[in-house]
């Protein structure tokens, strides 16, 4: 079984900017050369609201050569299901555009979020962005009412395709309410317009499993492979991981996920929210350790 060798934490908020004062979290790779990574991530002011920046990363000597002073994704107006913050998720390139699929997140009272996906487009290679619209893309329906969000998309020949994260319900542990969610599988034909009636890809093993976070597909020989995140009343999250020959019927080999917790430091309670890249002969993942991101994002290495 392959292990991705740890190369450490890469970046961690302290109080860098005045929408980057805590956390920085969901790690969103796009390759700018074959050393340059630049890297879109979600932190938060001092009221706790997010927004989107980002920072430019030599992938082979670790050194940060850029960071923006300012966000390249903000709130919504008040009332938009993005008012509270925007959270990346993945970008694409659609012909001389960029997409970045986000989601907002909005405080509510009588459960604490909702979380929906959004679409923002970059016409200046992802320096900044533009909102597509006021609405998600992914809005509820009435076999979704509670969250679609935390998106990877891939698009092969004319077809879009999306795996995402789906709210079945919520629950409390400990007196506080979670959601329960698990992975759904859509198409389009634009990468705006998604399918509706969208097939679960990774079902809870056991009782004590209650939640999969932002997955992370590659197509690589042929074979379909999702990294993601495993949520369970027994422990924090862990990464996971399932193979696919369609990219629809999965199965899971959690075993061979290849990473885990250290024994010490940022990452020692909680690994998650994994993104992967391959430059070469090298796949690198970038992913979030404690408390959700509040430590900042580290790097693996995964060698053919």
């Amino acid at each position: 079984m392959a292990q991705w060798i740890k190369k450490g934490l890469i970046f961690s908020v302290d109080d860098n900017f005045w929408w980057a004062k805590t956390y920085a979290y969901l790690p969103t790779p796009y390759v700018l050369d074959s050393n340059k990574i630049r890297l879109y991530f979600a932190s938060y002011d001092e009221n706790l609201f997010g927004r989107i920046g980002f920072l430019e990363l030599d992938i082979k000597t670790g050194e940060i050569s850029y960071i923006t002073e300012n966000p390249v994704l903000d709130l919504g107006s008040a009332g938009l299901f993005d008012d509270s913050g925007v959270s990346p998720s993945c970008i694409l390139d659609v012909g001389d555009k960029l997409f970045l699929y986000y989601f907002g997140w909005q405080r509510v009272e009588q459960v604490p979020y909702m979380l929906f996906c959004g679409l923002a487009v970059s016409t200046d290679g992802g320096r900044s962005f533009k909102k597509f619209s006021r609405v998600p893309i992914l809005d509820r329906t009435d076999k979704e009412p509670f969250l679609r969000s935390a998106v990877t998309v891939l698009k092969e020949d004319n077809t879009y395709r999306m795996w995402y994260v789906s709210g079945l319900d919520w629950i409390e542990l400990n007196g506080t309410k979670y959601p329960t969610y698990l992975i759904r599988y859509a198409e389009s034909s634009d990468g705006i317009k998604w399918s509706r009636e969208n097939p679960i890809c990774i079902q809870f093993e056991d009782d004590s499993e209650f939640g999969f976070g932002r997955p992370w597909v590659i197509k690589e020989d042929g074979l379909y492979k999702m990294w993601y995140s495993i949520r369970s009343k027994a422990r924090p999250y862990r990464i996971g991981y399932a193979e696919s020959g369609n990219g629809i019927d999965w199965t899971r080999k959690d075993e061979e996920a290849g990473i885990d917790v250290s024994q010490s430091g940022w990452d020692s309670e909680m690994i998650c929210f994994p993104s992967i890249i391959k430059l070469g002969h090298t796949k690198y993942m970038f992913y979030n350790g404690n408390q959700h991101g509040r430590t900042g994002f580290g790097l693996a290495e995964l060698t053919d």
